[in-house]
């Protein structure tokens, strides 16, 4: 049985006509769709306001920037990743300034071969972000529910005089003979005996 293969948006900003054609040629339609076109930093910056892309390609200089920011800060705000393609002249600077910010740099002219190498890197990267992402939102639903517990507790010793112990306790049953999670339960408990229930 073969594996899902996921497909990965793209959006490559560059303003090198000619040279476009042939970075989206490396592109297969079956693994990276939709394949967008951007000709300046306003226009890629417009495009990722409309819609979430999984890569995003630099092909710098642009009209309106090198591209040196607009990459930093697509990585900053978000779970894509971004590679800077610069001339091999000024490759190293560049690189040193943009790893510590997340950027992948690369010099160019790339071939095919190249260019498949670094795509199959960027997406392991894609999916570790996504990893991550689901991780960190776990995380976030934990801290939220011990937040309500925490409150509800409170609110359990404050209006029911009971101990800590004992509150900690009323929610653990509570949700399990209502077969609720503990967030439901401190939930419940709070719309009963909370500042607003009261």
């Amino acid at each position: 049985m073969t594996p899902d293969i996921r497909t990965y948006s793209v959006l490559l900003v560059s303003a090198a006509q000619k040279g476009n054609n042939t970075l989206v040629s490396f592109f297969p339609g079956d693994r990276f769709e939709p394949v967008t076109v951007a000709g300046t930093v306003a226009a890629a910056r417009r495009r990722l306001s409309d819609r979430d892309y999984d890569l995003v390609i630099v092909n710098a200089p642009l009209p309106d920037d090198f591209g040196r920011k607009f990459a930093a800060d697509v990585c900053a705000e978000s779970e894509r990743v971004a590679l800077l393609l610069v001339r091999s002249d000024v490759y190293d600077g560049i690189c040193s300034q943009m790893t510590p910010r997340g950027v992948l740099v690369a010099k160019k002219p790339l071939d095919a071969l190249s260019m498949a190498q670094i795509l199959n890197g960027m997406c392991s990267v894609r999916e570790r972000m996504r990893t991550v992402g689901k991780k960190t939102m776990t995380l976030e639903d934990k801290m939220e529910e011990i937040r309500l517990v925490n409150r509800a507790k409170w609110a359990l010793i404050s209006a029911c005089r009971m101990t800590e112990e004992d509150a900690h306790r009323y929610i653990q049953k509570k949700a399990m003979d209502l077969c609720l999670s503990k967030k439901e339960a401190a939930e419940s408990i709070l719309r009963i005996y909370g500042p607003e229930g009261k």
